[in-house]
């Protein structure tokens, strides 16, 4: 048996063996996809992965994380990295005393540093949790035509594709530093860093995918 968490009574819940739970943000995506693009693409992975798996059950998503790189954009919502470190190790001592095993599922790059030091936390403690990033080598760095993509698949009426532009088409090594010191909007004045021209609902299928396939593999030998 397997499902959402949040539809489930408690004797379902009983002894089960795996809880997936996504994590995602709250930030701006451009001025073309909406604020939750990356809880979106949490649980659209993390649902894919639980179905592929026998008795896994897929918990509410973690909605806000460490986002302060946005910030200077409307609507962006960051609780910071040690609150949501504090946050998920809290999550995991919690449902682990009735679940076996427990996998994060995170689809923003901001929230790494606060899952890496949770679950190697939480596996000092004894806990069996590991995580995995909702990532293939495909992936633009933010609100171009890989996140666009897969928004068209999972969430077509949310994507204004009327607005869609392109933003600073530079990559990573070349902007990083300015990202570091003064954020997003330091480096791209709409908050897009690619460009989402050719986005398609079939193209997010299969990044949906291959970001699944990416997961499954990772979840199976992942250390923190």
């Amino acid at each position: 048996m397997s499902g959402r968490i949040a539809d489930a009574t408690w004797p379902e819940l009983e002894q089960i063996d795996l809880v997936v739970v996504p994590v995602g943000s709250i930030e701006q995506h451009g001025p073309h996809l909406p604020l939750d693009t990356d809880v979106t693409i949490a649980v659209g992975v993390a649902e894919a992965v639980a179905a592929a798996l026998d008795g896994a059950w897929v918990a509410p998503a973690v909605v806000y994380g460490s986002s302060g790189e946005h910030q200077a954009f409307p609507g962006t919502s960051s609780i910071g990295t040690d609150v949501l470190r504090l946050m998920l190790v809290e999550l995991v001592r919690s449902m682990r005393t009735w679940a076996r095993r427990m996998l994060f599922v995170n689809a923003h790059g901001g929230n790494l540093q606060a899952l890496t030091g949770a679950v190697r936390q939480l596996v000092d403690e004894g806990h069996d949790v590991a995580w995995a990033p909702c990532a293939t080598e495909d992936v633009d760095l933010h609100a171009g035509r890989t996140e666009t993509s897969l928004m068209l698949f999972l969430c077509p009426s949310s994507v204004r594709l009327d607005l869609a532009e392109a933003g600073n088409t530079r990559p990573l090594t070349e902007i990083l530093p300015a990202l570091v010191t003064s954020g997003v909007r330091d480096v791209s004045a709409n908050g897009v860093l690619g460009d989402p021209a050719g986005a398609s609902a079939k193209e997010g299928a299969l990044l949906l995918e291959r970001m699944v396939r990416d997961v499954l593999t990772r979840a199976a030998v992942a250390t923190p």
